[in-house]
C-alpha cells in the first residue's frame, strides 16, 4: 500500500471518528435538554401547587395563587441522566403572585436560586433576604454551581409561557 491510499484511509477513520463524536455529543446534549425540561415541569408544579403555609416555609408570605418560571442549572447526583436519579435540584425561579395586580410588570414577584429535593413530599429551600443573601446562597447551593446559582435566567420561553399563564390566570372561566 502506498503512503497515499494509507493517508486517505487514515483521513476517512479520522473522519468517522470526529462524526460519531459529533452524533454522540449532539445526543448527551438533547438528553440533557430533555431532563433540564422535566426538570423545571416537575419544580415548577411543585412551587404553584405549594400551599399558602409551605410558601411561608420558603420565606414567602402570600395567600393567593402563584405562577412560576424555573429554570434548573444542576443537579444532585450531578451525572443524573434521568428524572427518577435525580434527588436534588438547583434551579432559577421567578414566581409572580396573581391577584396582586393584573399585570405582569407589576405584579409581586419572588425570584432567585432554590434548591427542590424531589420527592414525597417534595422539599423547596430559598435562602432568606437581606444582609449576608450571598453566604446563604453559597450554603445551599454546591460549589460547582454558584456561578450559575447568581446568573440570570438564560431562557426567555420559561418566562413567556409563565407571563401567559399568569393572564390566563386573571381571566375568569
Amino acid at each position: 500500500m502506498n503512503a497515499t491510499r494509507r493517508g486517505q484511509i487514515a483521513a476517512g477513520v479520522a473522519l468517522a471518528g470526529l462524526a460519531l463524536a459529533g452524533v454522540t455529543l449532539f445526543a448527551v446534549d438533547q438528553g440533557s435538554a430533555r431532563l433540564d425540561q422535566e426538570l423545571a415541569a416537575q419544580v415548577t408544579l411543585i412551587l404553584e401547587r405549594a400551599t399558602p403555609e409551605e410558601h411561608h416555609d420558603h420565606g414567602h408570605g402570600f395567600e393567593s395563587r402563584v405562577v412560576c418560571a424555573v429554570e434548573p442549572f444542576g443537579t444532585d447526583p450531578p451525572d443524573a441522566a434521568g428524572l427518577a436519579e435525580v434527588r436534588w435540584v438547583y434551579a432559577r425561579h421567578l414566581c409572580a403572585i396573581v391577584g396582586e395586580s393584573r399585570d405582569w410588570a407589576m405584579s409581586v414577584r419572588a425570584s432567585g436560586p432554590i434548591a427542590v429535593r424531589l420527592g414525597v413530599p417534595p422539599q423547596v429551600k430559598v435562602p432568606a433576604d437581606g444582609p449576608g443573601y450571598p453566604e446563604r446562597v453559597r450554603e445551599l447551593i454546591p460549589g460547582r454551581y454558584h456561578e450559575e446559582a447568581f446568573a440570570e435566567f438564560s431562557d426567555e420561553a420559561a418566562i413567556d409561557a409563565a407571563r401567559a399563564r399568569f393572564t390566563q390566570a386573571l381571566t375568569p372561566g
